[in-house]
């Protein structure tokens, strides 16, 4: 698993060296179905590897080395009662990086900010 430009999740690479025991939980907006995944991780910074993650001439700068040991599917039943891919779009009503920014800032432009990241956020992803 690449650790592409942008993730700086630090804590979970450190908690990989410290404990290399990894789960992951895979989720698919619509579906209830949940596969969870149970192994062992490393880190690996070997040029060879880096290289076999090649985007557009872009590489991660380390990957997760995951060994599998167990694969199952997680109980669908808590989704099933939530509702969570049957609700309605609620997005508008968290506030946007832009309005958390000017809650400390009140000259900051948040709706400048919110509508041009996308454009500002294309060309420095992986």
């Amino acid at each position: 698993m690449p650790d592409w430009r942008g993730n700086n999740r630090m804590d979970s690479l450190r908690n990989i060296v410290r404990d290399g025991r990894v789960s992951l939980m895979f989720m698919v907006p619509g579906c209830n179905n949940v596969v969870r995944l149970n192994g062992k991780a490393q880190l690996t910074a070997a040029p060879d590897v880096i290289q076999s993650f090649n985007n557009n001439g872009k590489h991660p700068r380390t990957v997760i080395i995951i060994t599998v040991q167990e694969v199952y599917f997680q109980c669908a039943k808590a989704l099933m009662r939530s509702g969570l891919w049957a609700s309605e779009d609620e997005s508008h009503l968290v506030p946007t990086a832009g309005d958390f920014i000017k809650e400390t800032n009140e000259a900051f432009d948040a709706r400048a900010y919110d509508d041009g990241y996308g454009d500002y956020a294309k060309d420095r992803m992986w």
